[in-house]
């Protein structure tokens, strides 16, 4: 039975799906706004890091370009500020990478071409829905821009906020010396914000990813509003002053001659991320079911990290159950879903919490940031479930299962009493 799989977006979702149903021989079209050169002279998109879970897929996909061993990352350092800072270190079992997309998605729609996938480079607009609905027997939306973005509404019951929890400012640098054994650098400011550097690759090499993630009100806010190409000089002065203040670990590698944008003013990205989950279909007027696939199905805050990952995650699944099935139907929409729900809902609920943690950083998480400090095998765990953030949510998601988990070693038990 020939299958025909219409995909709108090409980010991660949209792309890996691709790659995957050509590697299984089944027909594909994407369809995108932009061209790959489009794509590679933009504005940062983004500074998504791709776990060990992902990477093993790119791999089974062919699409191990950037090997870990020479680009990877291989745990994190936490700090935590305040009177008595908290420092502690845990370690992946598999290496993350950081990419920049806009190296990462023109490569991959070069790849999917050349597998036979056909890509179509227009803006879609409400006439196209019955075009596309009678060409393909799916259609998968994966970019919430435009007409089939707005298709899908809002998830109340998993979405509880209604605007963006960080003022955001993420950018790409040079000028940061990289650890002897390169690794994330998760740092939190209490009562001001959080701040994540990832070793990323980026045109020219390697370079810091700089995600700044800005309570809003606090001293930090500024660097949401501040605009680079204004006046580059302040705007790096600034940076500077907000990493001494708040974020010792990255500021005492940081190299003042050197340290600015690594390869211009389209290197930095300010703004805010509304947290959504939104309905996973909708049937179009002909009996099509049109279905959402990462970030128009689900939109997390970049604090964590989980957002291209579960997209990716969400994007395999999809396409074992196309492979799979003949009928793409309600019961299809069914399958996915359940399937897929696990890991997306939990990785949403997971930063949820942890923004709303480190909001007011009550007493029991306090305890918990604590024993992981105090316990290198739990660090390397909690480390590690970034992989799986339905893991992480069997741990977070009842003040009961904290106590649980970290119950299993004795030093941790005895810090939760004295906490």
């Amino acid at each position: 039975m020939t299958k025909r799989i219409g995909i709108i977006g090409a980010g991660t979702a949209g792309l890996q799906l691709g790659l995957y149903l050509r590697q299984h021989d089944i027909e594909a079209t994407i369809f995108t706004d932009r061209t790959p050169e489009e794509y590679a002279s933009s504005r940062l998109p983004n500074t998504v890091a791709h776990h060990a879970v992902t990477v093993k897929r790119e791999k089974a996909l062919g699409l191990d370009h950037w090997s870990t061993d020479d680009y990877g990352y291989f745990g994190h350092h936490y700090y935590l500020g305040g009177p008595e800072p908290l420092t502690f270190y845990g370690d992946y079992e598999a290496p993350s990478r950081g990419l920049d997309y806009r190296i990462y998605h023109p490569r991959l729609m070069e790849d999917f071409v050349n597998q036979g996938g056909k890509i179509e480079y227009r803006t879609l607009d409400d006439d196209d829905v019955p075009k596309l609905s009678a060409q393909f027997d799916l259609l998968v939306v994966c970019t919430g821009k435009g007409t089939f973005g707005r298709m899908f509404a809002r998830d109340v019951a998993h979405s509880p906020h209604d605007k963006p929890q960080r003022a955001l400012c993420v950018g790409v640098f040079k000028g940061i010396s990289q650890l002897p054994t390169r690794a994330v650098v998760w740092s939190a400011s209490p009562g001001a914000g959080e701040m994540i550097e990832i070793p990323f690759l980026t045109f020219g090499g390697m370079a810091s990813a700089l995600v700044f993630e800005n309570h809003i009100g606090s001293d930090l806010e500024v660097l949401r509003h501040t605009r680079y190409d204004e006046d580059p000089k302040a705007f790096i002065k600034l940076t500077l002053d907000k990493l001494r203040t708040h974020y010792p670990m990255t500021a005492e590698r940081v190299d003042e001659s050197e340290f600015d944008l690594a390869n211009g003013p389209l290197d930095i990205l300010q703004g805010g991320v509304v947290p959504i989950v939104r309905e996973t279909h909708v049937t179009l007027d002909d009996g099509t079911i049109a279905l959402a696939l990462g970030d128009v199905h689900a939109t997390v805050d970049p604090v964590l990290g989980q957002g291209g990952n579960m997209a990716s995650h969400a994007a395999w699944i999809l396409g074992e159950e196309i492979a799979a099935q003949d009928v793409f139907d309600g019961r299809f929409v069914e399958v996915v879903d359940a399937r897929r729900r696990d890991r997306v809902l939990a990785a949403t609920r997971w930063t949820n919490f942890m923004l709303q943690m480190l909001d007011t950083l009550p007493p029991e998480f306090q305890a918990f940031i604590g024993a992981l400090s105090q316990n290198r095998t739990l660090a390397d765990e909690f480390t590690d479930n970034f992989n799986f953030p339905e893991r992480q949510w069997d741990v977070f998601a009842h003040p009961e299962r904290i106590g649980a988990w970290l119950s299993k070693d004795r030093t941790a038990r005895e810090l939760v009493a004295a906490g």
